[in-house]
C-alpha cells in the first residue's frame, strides 16, 4: 500500500437485513450453548418481507423453542412498530433444520490420540483464517472500520433510548473515509450515514442531528476539518428498509465483521457457527494473537494467517506478517507465538472459553474491538516479550 492514500470502510446496524439474519443465527447458537455447551450448530437465516427461514444443521441436547427465539431477537433489534412489514409478532417462520452430518462429526469429535491420554479434536472444516491488529486506535483496530462502528453504535444507543429521535428506525449504514500521509491518518475526508426513518421527518433535521449529535460526538475532532464531507441520507429518503426493502442472509457482512477490508479475510462467515468451526474460533484466535503482538510492542501492525484441514487437530501452517513494522525478525515472532499459544481447535476453545452463550454480543458493530470479549484481552503480551527475548539470544 502507498504511503499517501484515502481508505474507506463501512459498518451496518443491527436492523440491516443481513445483520438481522446474523443476530437470529447467533441467538439460536446461544440458546443451544446455554443448555448444552457441546452443541454443534451451523444455523443460517434468510429474511425477506414478513418471512424468516432457518436452515442448517444442529446437534444438541437443548430443548429449543425456535419461534420464541426468532421473535425475541427481532424484538430486541427493534422491529416492533405498527407499520413494520417485518414485525417481531407477525413474521412467518419456516424451519429446515437437520442434525450435523456424521461424516463431518467423525473428523471433528474428540478422540483418543495415539500414545496420549488427552482427547484430540479435529478442525470443523478446512480453510484459512486471518487475524489483524494495529496501533491506530485504542482498540488496536484500523481507524476507518472502528470509526464506522462507533457511528453505528451511537445511532443505535439513541434509537433504543427512544427520547431524542423517535423518528429513527432500525436499518442503518455508516461509512468513513480517511486520508493518510506517510502511512499516518491525518484527516477524515468523508462520512456517509444512511439511516432509516419515519415518513414524517424532514431530511434537513436528520442531517443536522446526525452531524451534531452523532458524528461530532464520536469521531476525533483532530481528524474532522473544514474539508470533511458529510453525506447524510444522500438519496433523500429512507423510509422502506430492513427485510421489507431487501433480503438478508447470514454471513454476508464478513468485511464489516472483521477489519473493514484493511486486514485480510479467509472467506468464512462467523455467525450461527459453534466454536468447533474454525472459520469462527480460529479467526478469533488469530485476532487475539495479533493484538498481543502489537500490545507487546513487537510490531505496529501484525497479521496472522493459519490454515486447517478438516478433522486434523494441528494447523497445516501459521504465518506472521508485520508489514515491515516488526522490532525483531518475523521468524522469531512466529516461534514465540508457537511457544505461547496453542492453535489446536480444542485448545482454542479452552483458552478463550468459547463454549458459552456469548455470541449475540459479537454480532453487531464488529466481532473485534470490543474490550469485554475474550479474544480482545492483551493478557499474553508479557509472555510473548519473554519468549522473543529468549529466542533472540
Amino acid at each position: 500500500m502507498p504511503q499517501d492514500f484515502v481508505f474507506s470502510s463501512e459498518s451496518v446496524a443491527e436492523g440491516h437485513p443481513d445483520k438481522v439474519s446474523d443476530y437470529i443465527s447467533d441467538s439460536v447458537l446461544d440458546a443451544c450453548l446455554e443448555q448444552d455447551p457441546q452443541s454443534r450448530v451451523a444455523c443460517e437465516t434468510l429474511v425477506k418481507s414478513n418471512v424468516v427461514t432457518l436452515a442448517g444443521e444442529i446437534t444438541t441436547r437443548a430443548s429449543l423453542d425456535y419461534e420464541k427465539i426468532v421473535r425475541q431477537a427481532i424484538r430486541e433489534i427493534g422491529y416492533v412498530n405498527d407499520d413494520d412489514v417485518f414485525h417481531a409478532d407477525k413474521v412467518f417462520i419456516n424451519l429446515n433444520i437437520t442434525q450435523q452430518s456424521p461424516d463431518i462429526a467423525q473428523g471433528v469429535d474428540a478422540k483418543k490420540a495415539k500414545n496420549k491420554d488427552t482427547a484430540e479434536q479435529g478442525a470443523g472444516d478446512q480453510g484459512i483464517m486471518f487475524g489483524y491488529a494495529c496501533d491506530e486506535t485504542h482498540e488496536k483496530m484500523p481507524a476507518a472500520i472502528m470509526f464506522s462502528h462507533l457511528i453505528g453504535r451511537k445511532i443505535a444507543e439513541i434509537r433504543h433510548a427512544g427520547r431524542q429521535a423517535k423518528w429513527l428506525r432500525p436499518d442503518c449504514k455508516s461509512q468513513v473515509s480517511i486520508k493518510y500521509k506517510n502511512g499516518k491518518a491525518v484527516e477524515i475526508t468523508a462520512v456517509v450515514i444512511s439511516t432509516q426513518h419515519t415518513a414524517d421527518v424532514n431530511r434537513k433535521l436528520i442531517e443536522k442531528f446526525m452531524i451534531e449529535k452523532v458524528i461530532k460526538k464520536v469521531l476525533p475532532k483532530r481528524l474532522l476539518t473544514k474539508n470533511t464531507q458529510f453525506l447524510v441520507n444522500p438519496t433523500g429518503n429512507f423510509v422502506i428498509g430492513g427485510p421489507q426493502g431487501d433480503a438478508g442472509l447470514t454471513g454476508r457482512k464478513i468485511i464489516v465483521d472483521t477489519y473493514g477490508g484493511w486486514g485480510r479475510h479467509g472467506g468464512g462467515a462467523f455467525s450461527g457457527k459453534d466454536p468447533s468451526k474454525v472459520d469462527r474460533s480460529a479467526a478469533y484466535m488469530t485476532r487475539w494473537v495479533a493484538k498481543n503482538i502489537v500490545a507487546a510492542g513487537l510490531a505496529s501492525r501484525a497479521e496472522l494467517q493459519v490454515a486447517y484441514a478438516i478433522g486434523h487437530p494441528e494447523p497445516v501452517s501459521i504465518t506472521v506478517d508485520t508489514f515491515g513494522t516488526g522490532k525483531v525478525e518475523e521468524s522469531i515472532i512466529e516461534k514465540a507465538v508457537a511457544e505461547v499459544f496453542s492453535f489446536k481447535p480444542a485448545n482454542i476453545v479452552t483458552q478463550l472459553k468459547l463454549k458459552r452463550p456469548i455470541y449475540r454480543s459479537t454480532t453487531n458493530y464488529g466481532h473485534f474491538g470490543k474490550d469485554d470479549l475474550p479474544w480482545e484481552q492483551e493478557n499474553k503480551a508479557t509472555a510473548l516479550k519473554r519468549a522473543v527475548s529468549k529466542l533472540s539470544k
